[in-house]
């Protein structure tokens, strides 16, 4: 038994230096995957940059068969996918952006080739042509990402990976990897039961961050304390806001004070937002004000600090966002700013997330008729959907509306997947027989609609995503003339054309319903609203922490029992300064659970310890003597197993 799991450990150990250029795991990495290969349903809790993606990779690397990796996050798809062709790796996504024949030969390739990896949206797993072929597939691993989405009292549940359920009675026997950076006791049971484990079983990496120090200031001017941050800290951040509006202003004042700042948030066109994030990345910029629209999957690790300039929803969301600092291993810092009357803020906020149930039919209705959808129609159409737009000819408040759109998509009315890649669509006008009878003046014309029935069944009845490249490919015109074509044909009212564009999507999960036949349950409804109330309560706890560890506060909330003070927080070094015993700082134990996240080089380690580098040096031989540690061929300290 030894030998085999040791020919196993030395075969996942290959493939990390073959394909990522590491010399080891960090520790829990390795006993997921350890698992995940013996066959074992296995929910795995990893702090934000604790290498989820390598849990699945791994295991579907070293064994035969696909891997199906379920996320709801279109831009993390397409990077990971990115990431494993350049490393010589067949991976696919399946998403939005992609005609019905593009999804298909996709599809078939997963059949019938050699894919490792496909990647795609849970709202896909119910589409026929993915049940059709899922059966056929030689599926060795269900991995599913953000899996606190699937849980009723997580922050982020959406009704769409309840379906995943469905997926795991078509493939028995095949083990799933759960994965999430934030998900409490309580959402970590629910998880494992809506994914119906065979038995329990959750492995947690260590939520404790020991180089990133998290503070709480109090104050009536938060520019000033912001402004004494970026300045003293130096170095790339992010600074989260609210709303759009606040990222803007924030910015603007950043500027003023002569500090090079970007702003983020959705309301910017996919082209100024990939700038902008380039713009961050790279250094030009180095402050992004942002709203939680920004971050998910921007793999940079020298952010040296994170101030949340407004108060997060939840400890989940802040825990998430504070955790995009220092992931490099160098000492950063995680900074909430707190006004006297947040609380008061955050209150009305929590009114506003819950609206009336008549607000909520009633924007229902409104969403349908702008849309122009009739009663009776729509289950399962996709409609580009402008909410700014919405908001402003209803006179609404967005967040009301975004309150309004998570309830029924809570209740499977309707879905709003924020920015899709949408692809091109049409529908005739007129029907076949008319068509074949009209008489096109000019022959391109023509020749264009024959290449359409050509190539999409269905364009009669409802329209369907067109792809324009295939369209030149096939007619024999160039992208640019197919779509000159189709502007032609919508003039000439033969065809509804929709352009390709990016724009969040609003899909019907259902048909419309007269307002008085929707029904929302009061019970569920009440649930909710009672959960939501505790994570706002947990995050004005945080804030009002003046006692303990913050570190070992919010690893609390994820379910570490007895976690050690930290020494760097706020309040660890008051107390350090008041005299005060620590305990919990041990230089030794520090710098081990430092070590447990991974090999690191002495520069980042002397960087997170709160000693003095001659101090860290000492400790570091005297370690390396007792057999503790190790020094690699690259210079990485590492711990011994």
């Amino acid at each position: 038994m030894e030998s085999a799991e040791q020919a196993t450990r030395q075969r996942i150990a290959a493939l990390l230096r073959r394909y990522w250029g590491f010399d080891s795991f960090r520790p829990v990495q390795e006993r997921i995957i350890l698992s995940v290969m013996q066959g074992r349903d296995t929910l795995a809790l990893l702090p934000t940059g604790g290498g989820k993606s390598l849990t699945y990779q791994i295991p579907a690397l070293a064994g035969e068969g696909l891997c199906i990796v379920v996320t709801p996050l279109v831009a993390l798809m397409k990077d990971q996918v990115d990431r494993l062709r350049r490393q010589g790796i067949r991976a696919l996504a399946i998403h939005s952006g992609l005609s019905a024949r593009q999804i298909d030969i996709d599809l078939d390739n997963c059949v019938y080739g050699d894919v490792k990896f496909l990647y795609l949206a849970p709202e896909r797993l119910v589409s026929e042509a993915f049940r059709l072929r899922v059966r056929r597939m030689r599926i060795a691993l269900l991995a599913v990402d953000e899996a606190h989405c699937i849980s009723q009292w997580g922050y982020d549940f959406r009704p769409s990976y309840l379906r995943i359920a469905e997926l795991r009675e078509l493939l028995p026997g095949v083990p799933v990897l759960a994965l999430t950076a934030s998900a409490t006791p309580r959402v970590a049971e629910d998880i494992m039961e809506k994914l119906r484990f065979s038995a329990p079983h959750l492995l947690r990496g260590d939520f404790m961050r020991p180089n990133l120090s998290y503070s709480v200031r109090r104050t009536d001017d938060k520019n000033e304390q912001l402004l004494r941050v970026i300045r003293n800290v130096g170095g790339s951040g992010i600074v989260y806001v609210r709303t759009r509006e606040g990222a803007e202003q924030v910015a603007a004042m950043l500027h003023d004070e002569g500090i090079a700042a970007g702003y983020y948030h959705g309301g910017l066109s996919h082209a100024e937002r990939v700038a902008r994030q380039d713009d961050w990345i790279s250094g030009r910029t180095p402050v992004m004000v942002a709203t939680n629209a920004f971050g998910m999957g921007i793999d940079k690790a020298d952010v040296r600090y994170v101030v949340h300039y407004t108060m997060s929803d939840s400890l989940e969301s802040y825990y998430q966002e504070a955790g995009r600092a220092g992931r490099d291993g160098g000492r950063s810092y995680a900074l909430l700013l707190v006004a006297p009357d947040d609380r008061e803020r955050v209150a009305r906020r929590f009114e506003a997330e819950y609206p009336p149930l008549d607000r909520v039919r009633s924007i229902y209705e409104k969403i349908c008729s702008f849309l122009q959808i009739a009663l009776g129609d729509g289950a399962g159409s996709c409609h580009p959907f402008n909410l700014r737009e919405f908001c402003s000819r209803e006179h609404l408040y967005d967040g009301t509306v975004r309150s309004a759109l998570k309830i029924l998509s809570q209740n499977g009315y309707m879905t709003l997947i924020e920015e899709s890649v949408n692809p091109a669509r049409l529908l005739f006008c007129i029907s076949r027989d008319d068509l074949y009878r009209l008489r096109v003046v000019r022959d391109d014309l023509d020749h264009i609609v024959r290449v359409l029935l050509r190539l999409y069944e269905g364009v009669f009845t409802d329209f369907r995503p067109i792809d324009e490249e295939e369209i030149a490919r096939w007619s024999g015109y160039t992208t640019d003339k197919v779509r000159e074509l189709l502007k032609r044909l919508w003039q000439l009212r033969v065809i509804r054309y929709i352009p390709a564009n990016r724009s969040p999507l609003l899909c019907m999960d259902e048909e419309r319903l007269p307002v008085a036949d929707l029904y929302i349950s009061p019970e569920s409804y009440r649930l909710r609203r009672e959960r939501t109330r505790e994570r706002f309560e947990r995050m004005l706890a945080y804030a009002a922490e003046e006692e303990g560890c913050r570190s070992a506060f919010l690893a609390r909330h994820f379910g570490e029992e007895n976690p050690p003070d930290c020494g760097i927080c706020d309040i660890c070094l008051a107390r350090k300064r008041q005299g005060g015993t620590d305990p919990g700082t041990d230089p030794e134990r520090l710098l081990l659970r430092l070590l447990a996240g991974g090999a690191l080089e002495p520069r980042q380690i002397a960087a997170a310890m709160p000693l003095a580098p001659e101090k860290t040096a000492a400790l570091l031989d005297r370690l390396r003597d007792e057999g503790k540690i190790s020094v690699g061929k690259e210079g990485k300290v590492a711990i011994n197993r």
